[in-house]
Parts: C-alpha cells; structure tokens; sequence
C-alpha cells in the first residue's frame, strides 16, 4: 500500500512496460537475478516478534499449559506462526487439512477470519481438545481472527473491534505497570473502527488518532509521530487488521497473534478469560456494538445513484438517526467537523480528502457512510454506545441491539 502521490508515478511506471522478459528458474538464480529469502530475514523478524512481548517471564511459567488451535487457511502462516509459539514454549495444534498452502481453498469458501464459517473446522478441532484459544489467519498472515471458550462447551468469536480493544488495553496496561509508558504515547485507529479504542486511550493518559482506511495511512501517521515527538504503540482497523510493533509498518498476523498469547496468559494469571476482561472494559467506558451495512447498485448508472445519494446527504444531514440526535457532523471530504447547534464553528479536519460522512451521535454512537471505492456498494458503519447502567451488561446489550437496528431502519428508509 502507498500513499500519494507515489502510488500513481509506481502505476505509471508499470503502465509504461511494453515487453516482460522472462527466463529459466535456474538461469536466473545463478546470474543471482533471483535472491531466495531464508533465514536472514525470518530470524530477524520472529526475534523481533518475541521481543515485543512484555511478560516473558510469565510466559515461560505459564506456557506449558496454554493449548493453541490454529489454522492459516490453506496460507502462508503455519511455518512463523508455529516457530514463534513453539519458541514461546506453547502447544500448538494446526488444523491438518488446512495447513498447507494451497490457492483453491478447498476447504472454505472463503479464506477470510472474519468469516466465521471460514473457522469452523478450527472451532471443531478446539471443542474436541479443549483448546484455551482458537487462531486464525488470513492467507498472507497479516490478519488475526480469534475465538474464545465461553464456559458452556464451545467458542465465542472475538471481532475485529474487540480483539482491537482488548490488544490496546492490554499494551498500555503493561506499560503503566511495568514502568515503560513513553512520554507521549499514541494509538492509532482508522475512521471506521470502534470509538472505544480513543476511550481506552484516553484513560491510560495515552492519544488515539485517527486515519483513513488502510495501513498504508497507519503507516503515514506513524511517519508523522515521529516528526511530532509522538511515541507509538499500537495501531488496528476493524476488518482484523493489528500492529503491535513498529518494524513492520503495516497489519501482521503473526505479531499480534504472540500478544494475543501472552494476553491470554496475562489474564489467566489474575483469574481472568478475555471475555470477562472484555465485559470489564465495556462496564468501564460503555457497551460498544459494531455492525455494518453495504447497498448494493448495479449496474451503468450505480455509481451515479451512490453519488447522488452522497449529495443528497450533504444538502440535507440527518438530525436523528434511530430517534437519537446527531449531535456532531464529520465530512471528509470538504474537510471539515461542525457541531449542528453551531454550524458556524466549523473545525478543520487534518485528513486527506475522502468521500466519507460521520454522525456523532450525543449517546457517543457515531455513524459513518461511504461509497466504495472499488465495487458499486454504499457502506454504512454503526459504532453504537450504550451506557452499562444499573440493568448490567445484559440490559446494555439488549438496549443496544434495538438502538442497531432503529438506526439501520433510518438508513434503509435512504437506499431501499
């Protein structure tokens, strides 16, 4: 991924080739016009990945008894995925018939761990030998899906948001308690990703910024810490997409699945499954539910009817959404965020120009729209926010499912 304006003079150079050359394998390794990359890079790299860990010393008293289940979904994980955690001293157990790579994927009809048919051959092998966590990785590792025993025999999916929130509690936990909170520490999410990370952030002392979509403007805004003095720490889109390091500079399976881990273990230590720290997280700033929405236009004139959509949208903003008041307008586009009581105050937004609008609702909910840039769909993100009152989490839960689907009705009464 990269970002402007390279991105266009790379395509432009590519677009420029006429003829592509090719030779013998063999030729080409002898002339050393093909380098084989071994073990100068892997060693470096699954050291570095152990290196960020916090805790080894828990780890190497607690490992023996952590059983992993994993599949990299017919990819390229199992090989530095079981090196790190074999080396971490954890049992691990791959799902046979999906271990080795194999581009039809015969086993799922999608490669993808935040399918959860995708891990049901994984969930089955976890019941059946009691795993402690069930892991997941897309074919090029960069991206994690986990699930969790929820005490009644089976596995519970942990979302992207939440694995997301869990990771950053857990770092700026470690730091504080271990004495190694940097001066200035910063997370970084992207638009579309839960509100929660910024609350988390904000009760450990810590920043949290924000991004366009992508890891390519994660690794932008990492750049721009280290010219601001800003110290990095951790880095997650919703779409299972985390960075526990700095030295890879974009999303990575492998790293965040040894966190993960050691997480894992972290809690088990204080009598504690990720679940219960979860709930302990949503007790502390607000249930947090996540839920997407994609209208699909096909067709010659899609493409119009999702500009218009946008348009209309612009010309005339909601004042509710689902009953609740919009309290804040975000446009990246025209780059700018104004409070609806006082429109005139309007704040600039420090964030390339995007076809993107965010309703700040005042529960904290906040509802993001955007055409996509790649297919004829309009996408909708409700990030909800329910307050966890004297009814508990349950109620809360409850109270925000109806607020879910109130909200998803207004937005369906836009696009059918």
């Amino acid at each position: 991924q990269v970002t402007e304006p390279h991105d266009t003079g790379i395509i432009d150079r590519v677009n420029a080739v006429k003829l592509i050359k090719s030779m013998p394998k063999n030729e080409a390794l002898s002339k050393g016009l093909l380098v084989m990359i071994d073990k100068e890079i892997d060693d470096p790299y699954i050291a570095m990945v152990k290196s960020k860990l916090f805790r080894p010393a828990l780890i190497k008293a607690m490992a023996g008894d952590v059983k992993v289940v994993y599949t990299p979904l017919h990819g390229t994980g199992a090989m530095p995925f079981e090196r790190v955690m074999g080396e971490l001293g954890l049992s691990v157990v791959t799902v046979p018939e999906q271990r080795e790579p194999d581009g039809d994927f015969p086993t799922v009809s999608f490669p993808n761990p935040e399918e959860a048919a995708a891990l049901k051959m994984a969930l089955e092998l976890g019941v059946k030998l009691k795993a402690d966590v069930v892991m997941a990785t897309d074919p090029d590792a960069d991206r994690l899906g986990i699930a969790v025993p929820n005490g009644s025999d089976g596995f519970t999916l942990i979302t992207g948001n939440q694995l997301g929130a869990l990771h950053a509690d857990y770092m700026l936990l470690s730091l504080k308690e271990l004495g190694r909170m940097p001066r200035r520490p910063a997370t970084i999410k992207s638009i579309v990703t839960t509100e929660l990370q910024a609350r988390i952030a904000k009760s450990y002392g810590a920043e949290c910024h924000d991004c366009l979509t992508g890891f390519k403007w994660i690794a932008d805004t990492m750049r721009r810490f280290e010219k601001e003095g800003l110290d990095f720490v951790y880095a997650t889109e919703e779409s299972y997409g985390y960075l526990v390091e700095d030295e890879v500079r974009d999303k990575d399976g492998i790293s965040a699945a040894a966190m993960t881990a050691e997480m894992t273990m972290y809690w088990r230590s204080k009598g504690k499954s990720l679940l219960q720290r979860l709930d302990e997280i949503f007790t502390q700033h607000g249930y947090h539910e996540e839920r997407g929405f994609n209208k699909y236009f096909e067709g010659p004139t899609g493409m119009d009817v999702m500009r218009g959509i946008m348009d209309a949208y612009r010309k005339n903003q909601p004042a509710t959404l689902g009953g609740i008041a919009v309290e804040d307008i975000r446009d990246i586009k025209t780059g700018t965020k104004w409070n609806v009581a006082s429109p005139a105050t309007a704040q600039k937004v420090d964030l390339p120009s995007s076809d993107v609008i965010q309703w700040y609702l005042t529960d904290g909910t906040l509802v993001t729209v955007r055409p996509s840039g790649t297919e004829p769909k309009i996408k909708y993100y409700v990030l909800a926010r329910t307050e966890v009152g004297s009814g508990g989490l349950a109620a809360a839960r409850s109270a925000s499912a109806a607020k879910v689907s109130a909200i998803l009705a207004d937005i369906k009464k836009v696009v059918g």
